[in-house]
């Protein structure tokens, strides 16, 4: 049982879908009783009114049928409820209800039952107003500046278990602060268009309009000064006196004019203001004694403290969302404490701005209040928006399970010896093989495998394809579940590379039998006009396997990987003998003919395919494939860099399939070319180009988004006026402002598309330069896979976490762990945070220093004995590379010949400017 959890008194649910607000909750002695028990009012935004009457038998018991005394539909949704001397003429307590477009005042009775049926309470309408405006809220009290003179004759205790003490004023006694000579309480309800209706009991008093008012806010009413207290749109705090608002001038003959002053008796002139920089949620005023008040404001993040005059007594800054609060007065003299509700479920206690409890309830309130409860001083209630109604109080119920005593052993030091050398033995062989643990064999308990159809579907299901007029293919993919033992709550998830895409990529299993097999069946197609940068797709199954220990399930995953075809995103084509982009491939066997590695793709119009093949990709680019006659060599062009990926990577893949089935085991590809950096350095320019264009189209459409609210705020300023004037162009410019935001926003959509094409490229093009820097270098499988973690950390590109600068990083480590030449460059200088950078060069330049150090005999590993002794390992961010003057030469002179048109990464390059969008202006 936690310490910090509510204790559940009395609980219920109200009704079934309906909706509360911090205003549909109220406690008080509504039936006039005279014992102090206060009863639970209870309004709904579905026009329920009830009001219970809680005797749990013990606690933490539900509501009884003899709980809820009241049950009434009222038809109307109700905003708030509050009770008070409304009535003239009696010093009773009175129910006022108030609805969106009326305010009705109920006195509640009841009647001694002589059955055992109990008593029977009902509602009778004393008055009622019809509002002529929308309501929003309402706050009551004896407006008129009579002061109260006289303290609480009593108070509720909230105690503690750790010796503290808080005094809670119950709110059957809020009444008394008024002191006895108030007889009475008048009704000030504020309008959702910033208009204050003043009610003197069963009359209508006034009308008032706050000036500037735009969104209603929080309402209070402070009787020692007679004001006031609202918080505005403009996020200010601001106080009204009664009597400025009595004398000002009456809301259906307003006229605003600079000549009307407060001595005239005609302008409302605000008492004070104060900017707290946020919206507040709720306004509450409490009195430390006849001399002194304080005004409560709750913010988003704050929550504020003020004096009668405005000063802020103290602030404090909230760690959670807050949902509600309610101040009252401390027993130490001075101070203050507060129950702040938050969206985590916790109700923290604040004595001033120091934490003093914290407590767990089971849903958010939105309301909370405290009083006296069949003899229970203190309960805390709480209501969430969806109706969870709870009664709760601090500390825990006394514990009786006592922990058993522990059987003590000798211990045996040469035997825990042993077993330290031991560990340490096996600690010291996983560090030496790198941190890969050693799998265990055994059964597995689902086995996932997946089979593509070697041919396209004959009905094709591409749906909704942006890819033109030809005839989008798709191929059938069949995943089979084969289980040893019962499984529950199976989820299979499918996963393929963008723009292809799935007829259903979501399957669910909620039980399996054992020795059962599953298979599902799906398509796969070609959805955009662009190339896919891989063509492996990847099934992960989810699900939870049942234990003695744990019913419910261990959850585990197991994953599945399969390969497209290539025919679903390629066509035969027509080959081209020129091309601007080239690559060639160097093998240790003879050439073997194209029609045998594909022959799909056989053209029978062409007689020379043993030597050339031509393909076409559904987004419309060409790739040739070229045989060599004399020599051992492949060509693959296009006209585009990163179209060569898939081609290049398929005849790979089919040459070792191929001499595979040959029995040849030693076939071999190399690539003696010179590296592509350039092509590959331009896609790169490209795609952070789209980057910087992207973040300044955000920033100009914020921009035209806060002209476009201000143009909003000041025609609405002009509509709301009695007086009509002309609208000065207003209209015209709220237009104009309105196309550049329309066309601002679709420039970022097509710039996001745009970037998402530009990603997709680049990832193709760096599989490639990865491919090549493999077959150039000879590289093992193992540091392919580091090149691939260092390339490719990414699968989608954010404007918070880029491309750029998470590669630049990840190459920087490489370069000064296990590819740097000197300790110098080991120690590393950290940086904490990844920043898009200015521009691509130092990237550029990064890449082509990697490309050296491999050539030069470096050797990419991730073990610590490969290198010296490092001072730290990398997090995440690093710095710039120290290179010196000779350095750089010695690249400059070695990069000839291995790296084309190597010139330009000396340049700086420009930051790329966004283009002026057409019929928009500054």
């Amino acid at each position: 049982m936690s310490l910090f959890k509510a204790r559940d008194w009395w609980s219920t649910v109200l009704g079934e879908k309906e909706e509360f607000d911090q205003g549909c909750l109220c406690l008080a002695d509504v039936d006039n009783t005279g014992n102090g028990q206060d009863k639970i009012i209870v309004g709904s935004f579905m026009g329920y009114l009830r009001i219970f009457n809680p005797h749990p038998v013990k606690t933490g018991d539900g509501a009884q049928a003899e709980d809820l005394l009241l049950e009434v539909h009222l038809r109307d949704p109700i905003l708030q409820v509050e009770v008070g001397k409304f009535v003239s003429g009696t010093e009773m307590l009175h129910l006022a209800v108030l609805h969106s477009r009326k305010l009705c005042v109920y006195s509640v009775s009841g009647t001694l039952g002589n059955v055992e049926h109990g008593n029977q309470y009902q509602i009778k309408l004393m008055y009622e107003h019809n509002l002529q405006r929308t309501a929003c809220n309402m706050t009551y009290g004896s407006f008129g500046g009579v002061k109260a003179n006289s303290l609480p004759k009593s108070s509720a205790s909230l105690r503690l278990p750790l010796g503290t003490c808080f005094q809670v004023p119950s709110c059957s006694q809020s009444h008394e602060l008024l002191g006895p000579n108030l007889c009475r309480d008048l009704i000030c309800i504020q309008s959702m268009d910033g208009m204050l209706m003043v009610f003197e009991q069963e009359s209508y008093a006034f009308g008032r309009f706050l000036p500037g008012s735009l969104l209603p806010g929080p309402l209070a009413y402070s009787s020692r000064t007679d004001s006031f207290i609202t918080v505005s749109s403009c996020q200010q705090v601001e106080s009204y006196k009664y009597q400025v608002l009595a004398f000002a001038t009456d809301a259906d003959k307003r006229q605003e004019t600079e000549q009307q002053k407060l001595g005239s008796g005609k302008r409302l002139v605000v008492d004070w203001t104060l900017n707290i920089g946020e919206q507040a949620l709720d306004i509450c005023i409490v009195s430390f004694n006849q001399l002194a008040s304080s005004v409560f404001v709750l913010g988003e993040r704050n929550f504020f403290c003020l004096k009668d005059n405005g000063q802020i007594r103290f602030m404090k800054k909230l760690d959670c969302s807050p949902s509600c609060f309610l101040p009252y007065c401390s027993v130490s003299e001075g101070t203050m404490n507060t129950l702040i509700g938050n969206h985590n479920n916790m109700l923290h206690i604040y004595q001033d701005v120091t934490l003093k409890w914290a407590t767990q309830l089971p849903h958010i309130p939105v309301a909370v209040r405290v009083g006296c409860l069949h003899d229970l001083k203190g309960v805390i209630v709480t209501l969430s928006d969806d109706g969870h109604l709870q009664c709760s109080y601090l500390g825990t119920d006394p514990s009786l399970f006592q922990a058993p005593k522990v059987e003590s052993r000798e211990l045996h030091y040469d035997e825990l010896d042993i077993e330290l050398k031991e560990l340490q033995k096996i600690i010291k062989d996983v560090n030496k093989s790198q941190g890969i643990w050693p799998v265990t064999e055994r059964e597995d308990d689902l086995k996932v495998s997946a089979m593509v159809s070697p041919n396209v579907d004959s009905v094709s299901q591409a749906t909704d394809v942006e890819v033109g007029i030809d005839l989008i293919p798709s191929v059938t993919v069949k995943v089979t579940l084969q289980n040893r033992l019962a499984l529950q709550k199976a989820k299979l998830s499918v996963y393929v590379q963008p723009p292809l895409v799935l007829t259903c990529d979501q399957f669910t299993f909620e039980f399996m039998a054992p020795e059962m097999s599953r298979t599902v069946a799906f398509s796969v197609y070609l959805k955009g006009s662009y190339t896919p940068p891989e063509l492996e797709g990847n099934a992960v199954v989810s699900y939870s396997r049942p234990s003695d220990r744990n019913p419910d399930g261990i959850p585990r995953v197991i994953q599945c990987k399969f390969r497209l075809p290539l025919k679903l995103i390629c066509l035969p084509g027509q080959p081209s003998k020129t091309a601007s982009h080239k690559l060639t491939i160097d093998t240790n066997k003879s050439p073997v003919s194209l029609l045998s590695l594909f022959p799909g793709f056989a053209n029978q119009s062409e007689d020379d395919q043993v030597n050339i093949m031509g393909f076409r990709f559904l987004g419309g680019s060409r790739v040739t494939l070229l045989a060599s006659k004399t020599s051992q060599r492949y060509r693959i062009q296009s006209e585009q860099f990163e179209d060569l990926w898939l081609i290049t990577n398929e005849l790979i893949i089919r040459l070792q399939e191929y001499f595979e089935k040959q029995g040849i085991k030693d076939f071999a590809c190399s690539f003696s070319g010179s590296m592509p950096l350039q092509e590959y350095f331009e896609l790169i320019d490209h795609h952070f180009e789209l980057r910087i264009n992207g973040e300044k189209l955000e920033e100009l459409l914020s921009e035209r988004a806060v002209q476009f609210r201000a143009i909003q705020r000041r025609l609405l300023t002009r509509f709301k006026d009695k007086t009509p004037a002309p609208l000065q162009h207003l209209d015209t410019l709220l237009d104009g402002t309105y196309k550049q935001v329309i066309a601002l926003a679709d420039a970022v959509e097509e710039n996001q598309d745009n970037l998402f094409q530009s990603f997709t490229k680049l990832r193709s093009a760096t599989h490639l330069v990865i491919l090549l820097i493999g077959l150039w270098q000879k590289l093992s499988p193992d540091q392919v896979a580091i090149l691939e973690a260092a390339f490719l950390p990414l699968q989608q590109d954010t404007q918070e976490l880029g491309w750029e600068e998470t590669v630049d990083a990840a190459i920087s480590h490489l370069l000064k762990t296990c590819l740097s030449k000197s300790s110098k460059e080991q120690a590393l200088n950290l940086s904490s945070q990844l920043n898009i950078p200015k521009d691509t060069s130092r990237l550029k330049k990064h890449i082509t220093l990697l490309c050296d150090r491999l050539a030069k005999g470096g050797r990419l590993c991730l073990s610590t004995d490969a290198t010296a002794p490092q001072i730290m390992v990398m997090p995440g961010g690093c710095t710039t590379i120290p290179e010196s003057d000779l350095e750089e030469k010695s690249i400059e002179q070695d990069s000839t010949e291995l790296f084309t048109n190597h010139k330009h990464l000396n340049l700086e390059t420009p930051l790329p400017e966004v283009l002026p969008l057409q019929g928009l202006s500054e």
